[in-house]
């Protein structure tokens, strides 16, 4: 089981995984050319897509949906708040309640509602007998639904949006200031690395931060942060950060592996 990021960050976000020949994209909020010139570094096709998964329907996250759909025969999957926003044909969305499982091809879809100012929106855990992988971005604080489906996950992609005192004294109006730091909003770096240590503490050893603001927010704040908390604790494992408008690494997440890992 292999996931990527294409794109992570308030101007798009998108992500793969694929397993046992189930290619899932997640999100599709950067341009349809950008996901098939991706999809073509790792020797795929837009074809090759057995479903596309929506965590909500902002445009940083279905931007490219409407392209790619008319291009290609690929299914959307969605729930029923968010479907009815989508800029896609009605026939090619599938349609699910917020906290439903189901299979796509060799792999299981676990959704879990989030809090966020969006219709219907969620995030996923998605399993393969080799491994499993969730994603948590775009939630004001962790839910109760996030942490039952996460706790014991192999890899996690994890939203680290905002530092908070850069956040407070930056530049964006005092309104969306108070729209990030609701309930409603994004992670900061403090509440991923809270929840990436309670992930470490029941098995992760896999985590992608994503989703950082440009302006309230770098990469080395973010992962010095949730490294921070982790080492504190003892734990020691792979931790990245998603590059903002480009292909991440690979994740290769295998059960059966037992390797070390360390801060990356």
């Amino acid at each position: 089981m292999e996931f990527y990021t294409l794109a992570s960050s308030s101007a798009g976000n998108a992500a793969l995984v694929r397993s046992g020949g189930t290619t899932l994209l997640i999100d599709a909020g950067i341009s349809a050319r950008r996901i098939a010139q991706s999809l073509a570094a790792l020797g795929l096709t837009p074809d090759a897509l057995d479903a596309v998964l929506i965590t909500h329907e902002h445009s940083d996250h279905i931007r490219g949906l409407a392209t790619l759909t008319k291009k290609y025969p690929v299914a959307v999957c969605a729930t029923r708040g968010t479907a009815r926003c989508l800029p896609c044909a009605a026939e090619s969305i599938r349609v699910f309640d917020a906290g439903d499982a189901f299979p796509i091809g060799s792999l299981t879809v676990r959704s879990f509602r989030t809090s966020h100012d969006a219709a219907d929106s969620v995030d996923y855990r998605i399993d393969a007998p080799d491994g499993s992988v969730g994603f948590l971005t775009d939630t004001g604080y962790v839910t109760g639904d996030a942490v039952d489906a996460l706790t014991g996950v192999d890899a996690l992609l994890l939203e680290a949006n905002h530092d908070v005192d850069m956040l407070r004294c930056g530049p964006y109006p005092y309104h969306l200031k108070q729209r990030i730091l609701s309930d409603h909003g994004h992670l900061s770096n403090d509440a991923a690395a809270d929840f990436a240590l309670h992930c470490a503490e029941n098995g992760t050893r896999d985590v992608l931060l994503a989703h950082l603001s440009a302006e309230n927010n770098t990469p080395t704040t973010a992962e010095y942060a949730v490294a921070r908390r982790l080492q504190a604790a003892g734990f020691s494992l792979r931790l990245a950060v998603a590059p903002r408008d480009c292909l991440s690494d690979l994740h290769e997440v295998n059960r059966l592996c037992k390797k070390s890992l360390s801060f990356a």
